[in-house]
């Protein structure tokens, strides 16, 4: 039992949330993640899940994590500058730096610990980091960790940027970062890199993207949003990436220079303080990259994008706000947190499961259930699913 402050302390929190009509209990999955699945013992249509090619559940991925599993065992054994750094890991950071076309690449336990691992060595006192305002909360904990100064500049907006960096030019930083997300995991719009790398040229600055939504989904064979805009590799410095969402494992990587991977290697505490992959998680990624490059890749990425277009554009229709989405992150605009939450809940219990979000995670006039489609849907399920959200927004008002 928690003593009485924290108690006090502990229901005051739990207490306002109830009452915002935002307090959540963690849904429960049984059986495996997919298109339709089973969510606190209620058949469902999937709308909240990151596994955008399907390929949590794909049999190659399966096998190399069986057969990594009974050869090499269940753990790596430690960290991986002592004796945690498997053959398997080296393979996965080869493929993966062959994928983002870069020197190297380094693998972390989280996508969110590969922000850390990328912004902390870099930057020192005497430093400056400019982010923009919506960047992911990883990027802003990892910024905060640092000594660096610090600026923000509007939303997508390369001018604000630009402004930015004049207003700084004089300063006499040794360092200048610029940072971004490359799909934005609330609105689902990308990031303008082709101009943000023109500034960076122009100014001197380094550029770093966390491309964990645009992974396999944007870009020839999903690479992303540094080959989505076509920028010269010597245009663009540090690339992150999840292993968790379009890749349907488990980590995050830093792709970038070889000097830049060897750096982390002695100074990203993330890396030098957390046991290594497993190896059947490891097999299982290169699985997946392997799969990402294929013919079969590219159509199961054709498919993504044919079946978001089917239903943003259905939404649309429909009169549902579906803000600025350019990418399978599809939002549906409510407004006011505790409504947001309510259409997520009557949206269950007819069979389609689309996540509540409210603040602090987006500001508190857009409270939304965020979508997102996957290759794995049907046709039939997304016309299900549109049926559904007709049915209670209209009984809520919404269209």
């Amino acid at each position: 039992m928690p003593t009485p402050a924290l108690e006090q302390y502990l229901d005051e929190q739990l207490t306002a949330l109830k009452t915002q009509g935002v307090y959540r209990k963690l849904r429960i999955v049984h059986g495996p993640q997919g298109p339709r699945a089973t969510i606190d013992g209620r058949p469902v249509i999937n709308l909240s899940s990151n596994n955008y090619l399907g390929l949590t559940s794909h049999p190659k991925l399966k096998e190399a994590a069986c057969r990594a599993t009974e050869e090499l065992g269940a753990g790596s054994g430690a960290v991986r500058t002592i004796v945690g750094t498997l053959e398997l890991h080296e393979e996965l950071e080869r493929r993966l730096a062959d994928f983002k076309g870069t020197e190297a690449s380094l693998v972390l336990q989280s996508g969110f610990t590969a922000n850390a691992a990328a912004i902390g060595p870099l930057l020192e006192e005497g430093d400056l980091v400019i982010s923009d305002e919506l960047n992911h909360a990883s990027i802003i904990d990892a910024i905060r960790l640092t000594k660096a100064d610090r600026r923000i500049y509007k939303h997508n907006d390369t001018d604000d940027l630009a402004r930015v960096l004049g207003e700084v030019k004089s300063k006499g930083y040794k360092k200048i970062l610029i940072v971004t997300d490359g799909v934005f995991s609330m609105d689902g719009d990308i990031a303008p890199l082709d101009r943000i790398a023109e500034l960076a040229q122009e100014y001197g600055a380094i550029t770093m993207v966390d491309d964990a939504h645009a992974s396999g989904v944007l870009g020839d064979h999903g690479r992303g949003t540094v080959k989505h805009f076509n920028i010269p590799a010597d245009q663009w410095d540090i690339q992150v990436g999840t292993l968790s969402k379009a890749v349907g494992v488990l980590g995050g990587y830093v792709a970038c220079s070889q000097k830049l991977r060897e750096l982390m290697e002695h100074r990203a505490r993330p890396f030098l303080f957390s046991t290594s992959h497993p190896p059947a998680v490891t097999a299982a990624c290169i699985a997946a990259v392997d799969l990402m490059l294929s013919d079969e890749g590219q159509q199961l990425i054709d498919r993504l994008w044919e079946n978001t277009r089917f239903f943003k554009q259905n939404l649309e229709q429909l009169g549902f706000n579906t803000s600025i989405s350019q990418t399978p992150i599809t939002p549906v605009i409510v407004g006011e947190g505790a409504r947001a939450m309510e259409f997520s809940d009557q949206l269950f219990e007819r069979g389609v499961f689309a996540q509540g979000i409210a603040y602090p995670t987006v500001p508190r006039d857009k409270g939304r259930v965020r979508t997102i489609v996957t290759a794995s849907h049907s046709r039939e399920d997304l016309a299900e699913a549109l049926n559904v959200f007709e049915a209670v927004g209209r009984r809520m008002g919404l269209i």
